[in-house]
């Protein structure tokens, strides 16, 4: 298929969006029926993951610094509500004094005493006694010891003052850049040349909202490519540093209503990109955002996937989120697609960072369900179903397995040996150390699975965004960060069967309905979803049949449209050349008949009175 083509050759994959909002009971059903472990191979994979969640208790790595952090400020405190209020919100405050305000609300108002001295971590604590101090420009007398939570108000109280402000916002910095592993690529190249990672370096930095964005965020992912390539010593996609790439920083318009735009402005873009990547044979992936963008993102998969320009090359690659109920049926397409196109790919599956957007977009559009699971055992069930289908198409595929959960990790492990598949493992920066040291102790070819690190590059300014996701997606008590490393949770609590979970439970949450019985008395009013192409194509032929009409518009004198002699054509606002009917004004006479009308029909309409007059007028 010729580059040119493409557009118009692409539109199959518009019939993954069939699936967006389809009934989260049906998909549960499929994915039930369809996994292929047997009640002996998940009892096995069970008690894989419980092996693996006790020998990570007892890993000297214990947790990394962002699960530590993590761990100490969950967003079941409020000190961690405080912090991901204070990080977000930092940057957009629109002057000293709302800031001021908002330092002083937020850190005022939590408990940092009760964090110190509690975390493994030196950065933690540190990071306490930071936020006390504002910076320890604060000086801290004997009576403050003694009452921390009274000096604490009194220095909530001093913080409109510039310098204290300063050192508020430098703590959130500071804090923030251990998230990531690098202000630049080249420092983090030194930094996981020094450590021995494996990375997919991700320059931080998403949703252009002008064209000089998106050429600078191309200028930084061309030269981040570029310095990765230079160390690749032609090791090639799987054994070294890739660079993971979101579309819609490279794109104001990476819409699917704007997908004209796409081809002209973005393809372009990604193809530059694609093209160093491959002159240096490393991986480049392109990232998984909103579920609005599925099927155009792979439809410019597909299209880089032809491209002749890119020759042998194997490591174009995409991520594919489990959450979407479409992971399976996606799953297949692009195993499908590198059998046909005859180019290897790598494909990363993780379960998904955009949950709690995707559930509020489609209750506020009125989407007629979620194009995501609601309950996270359907979501870890559907990705297993997704991990089988990526095995089973090697070796068209190489498969990338991104986790932190133990279960995951073993089901995913125990099919691909079963199978005589090599895939690769990701975590992400900071985080998974010691589940992954366990691996390396736990599986008999354990030292030689490959693991490879989600790592973020930039500095605070495009950290925020992803540091408030990764709060979101971890920062709950319940999630499996908190739940791996606490003694009080039983090992097999934390490596339950997810296929056993949904079998007790498979509907969706009991606290989110649909979107369509939010407000439970009424229904919530349906909306269109025009990312979808069908939606489009509806909503266009029904545009053309209103357009193929012609209207008249003139004075209506006794109920009667009275269409003037001096009536003039009247265009659409946006396209002069179109013709939208013709419209008259009213004369002198028209109105004096109006009135003359109204006049005699007056006496009548007060004489029916109030209760004779209801029924005209409500009706």
């Amino acid at each position: 298929m010729s580059a040119a083509a493409a557009p118009s050759a692409l539109a199959a994959w518009d019939m993954l969006d069939h699936g967006k909002h389809e009934d989260e009971r049906a998909v549960v059903a499929r994915n039930l029926s369809g996994l292929s472990l047997d009640a002996a191979e998940r009892a096995a994979v069970v008690g894989a993951a419980i092996d693996l969640v006790e020998r990570a208790r007892l890993s000297p790595q214990r947790q990394g610094v962002v699960e530590s952090f993590l761990q100490e400020f969950s967003l079941g405190t409020r000190e961690g509500l405080a912090l991901m209020c204070l990080a977000e919100a930092l940057l957009r405050t629109p002057d000293d004094d709302t800031r001021d305000r908002l330092i002083a609300e937020k850190i005022g108002s939590a408990d940092w005493a009760s964090h110190l001295g509690k975390s493994d971590s030196l950065f933690v604590n540190a990071s306490t006694w930071g936020l006390m101090l504002t910076g320890k420009l604060v000086d801290v007398d004997e009576d403050a010891r003694r009452d921390l939570s009274g000096f604490l108000k009194r220095v909530a109280g001093r913080l409109g003052e510039p310098v204290i402000r300063r050192a508020v916002a430098q703590a959130v910095r500071i804090m923030g850049e251990q998230f990531v592993v690098g202000r630049t690529i080249d420092a983090a190249l030194k930094r996981s040349a020094r450590e021995g990672w494996l990375c997919s370096f991700d320059m931080l930095g998403e949703g252009a909202r002008t064209e000089a964005d998106a050429e600078r965020y191309e200028r930084i992912y061309a030269v981040a490519i570029e310095a990765v390539g230079q160390t690749a010593r032609g090791q090639g996609p799987e054994a070294g540093h890739g660079v993971s790439v979101k579309l819609s920083a490279l794109s104001p318009r990476y819409e699917a209503t704007h997908e004209g735009r796409v081809w002209d402005e973005l393809y372009p873009r990604v193809k530059r990109l694609a093209l160093i990547a491959a002159q240096h044979d490393i991986n480049f992936t392109m990232d998984a955002e909103e579920a609005d963008r599925l099927a155009l993102s792979l439809k410019l998969l597909d299209r880089l996937a032809r491209e002749p320009e890119l020759g042998g090359w194997t490591g174009l690659g995409l991520a594919v989120q489990a959450y979407q109920k479409r992971g399976p049926e996606t799953v297949a397409r692009i195993v499908e697609l590198a059998r046909d196109s005859g180019r290897r790919l790598m494909v990363r599956l993780v379960k998904g960072a955009y949950w709690d957007s995707e559930i509020k977009r489609a209750q506020v559009l009125g989407r007629p369900d979620y194009p995501v699971f609601t309950t996270k055992a359907a979501t870890d069930l559907n990705y297993l179903v997704c991990a089988d289908l990526l095995i089973r198409g090697a070796p068209h595929v190489y498969s990338q397995f991104a986790t932190h959960n133990a279960h995951t990790l073993a089901a995913v492990q125990h099919m691909a040996r079963r199978s005589g598949v090599k895939v690769e493992f990701q975590r992400l920066h900071g985080m998974g150390e010691a589940l992954y040291d366990a691996v390396a102790k736990a599986f008999p070819d354990g030292r030689s699975i490959t693991v490879r690190a989600y790592a973020p590059v930039g500095g605070h300014e495009e950290l925020l965004p992803y540091l408030v996701r990764r709060l979101l997606e971890n920062g709950a008590n319940s999630s499996f960060v908190h739940a791996l490393l606490d003694e009080r949770v039983p090992a097999a609590a934390v490596a339950a069967d997810p296929v056993t979970q949904v079998e007790a439970q498979p509907d969706r949450h009991p606290r989110i309905p649909v979107p369509r019985d939010l407000y439970g008395d009424r229904q919530n009013s349906l909306g269109r979803d025009y990312s979808q192409a069908a939606e489009r194509a509806a909503h266009a032929t029904v545009l053309a049949k209103v357009d193929a009409e012609t209207r008249t518009a003139g004075p209506i004198v006794g109920g009667r449209l009275l269409a003037g002699v001096d009536s003039r054509p009247v265009t659409s606002p946006f396209d002069r050349t179109q013709m939208l009917g013709h419209a008259s004004e009213a004369t002198t006479a028209d109105v004096d008949a109006a009135a003359e009308r109204a006049a005699a029909a007056q006496i009548g309409w007060d004489r029916k009175g109030g209760a004779g007059r209801a029924p005209v007028l409500r009706a």
